[in-house]
């Protein structure tokens, strides 16, 4: 990790919502909670890369998500990342959504930790072959 890698950075994305991020289980075309997760973990991703060193990326460990509303499929939904801790190599973000008519949709907290992806390929490589 590059020591410009703080507390208080942020990063705003909008992403459209598809027909594949609705909720499966529902009649109406609405954004799936999974979804939406998906889309905070990709800004927290996004947001962080640029203080990575290479061979570095960073794992989702922990995720505290609050859905509040629905968004219709076909909305765009923005979601906003801000890192709020940095403890060793994990990181705390805040993360909340909006949909394109102004809602808060979701709001949480996120923790990843940055791991050197030739040694976590190795690990999750013997996992597998070992039954771990």
């Amino acid at each position: 990790m590059k020591p410009t890698l703080h507390p208080g950075l942020k990063r705003t994305a909008s992403y459209p919502t598809t027909l594949d991020m609705r909720a499966r289980q529902l009649k109406a075309d609405v954004f799936s909670t999974p979804s939406m997760i998906g889309l905070m973990e990709r800004t927290c991703t996004e947001l962080t890369e640029p203080f990575l060193d290479d061979y570095e990326q960073t794992v989702g460990i922990h995720i505290d998500v609050r859905h509040l509303a629905s968004t219709r499929i076909g909305q765009s939904v923005t979601m906003n990342a801000e890192i709020i801790e940095v403890k060793g190599r994990k990181i705390r973000y805040a993360v909340e959504a909006f949909n394109d008519a102004g809602a808060k949709i979701g709001e949480g907290t996120q923790w990843r930790a940055v791991v050197d992806t030739r040694q976590f390929a190795v690990a999750a490589e013997s996992e597998v072959n070992h039954g771990g």
